[in-house]
């Protein structure tokens, strides 16, 4: 069970940035849409995504499971995932898997936030600084709090969703 100083740390954490959370001024140039196809014409468009294309989520996955030195295994049920769809994610290259499910693979592998960060941009997610929700999930980040129990805990604190069932 989380202790009263984390949770208070929590409250604390996700009130100080949602309320410190605004949105800047959004200044929009009158020529943005001619200097984007300036630059198409300039750089072809297969070039750019050769040059700017990062590890796919498999290659992101497997390899900190690698660097982790654990096997499959202990990931997939420390994450509360099911061998199927574990599976479904080693094999399919085109699938990917919910936020919920990244995230509690995150804390499977006992990342820090960093490298939750780049494991969620491979599959096309991210975590906001203006969802509760993602909030509560980058405190856990930081304090080191990897055992999905005590996560789900700090989100049903906040009356949120658990991670995985």
């Amino acid at each position: 069970m989380l202790d009263k100083m984390i949770i208070e740390e929590l409250r604390e954490f996700v009130q100080l940035h949602l309320s410190s959370f605004q949105l800047e001024d959004c200044k929009s140039a009158p020529n943005i849409e001619n200097s984007i196809f300036e630059d198409i014409q300039q750089i072809e468009l297969e070039d750019f995504i050769k040059i700017n294309r990062k590890p796919t989520l498999n290659q992101v996955l497997f390899s900190f499971i690698d660097k982790k030195g654990a096997s499959d295994i202990e990931i997939y049920k420390k994450a509360g995932i099911d061998r199927k769809h574990f599976s479904k994610i080693r094999s399919n290259l085109n699938y990917h898997p919910k936020k919920n499910t990244m995230i509690a693979l995150a804390f499977a592998l006992e990342l820090n936030e960093e490298d939750t960060n780049e494991l969620l941009s491979s599959a096309g997610y991210s975590l906001s600084d203006s969802e509760t929700y993602d909030l509560v999930i980058q405190f856990c980040l930081e304090k080191r709090i990897y055992d999905l129990h005590l996560v789900n805990q700090a989100l049903d604190y906040f009356s949120l969703k658990p991670l995985i069932g």
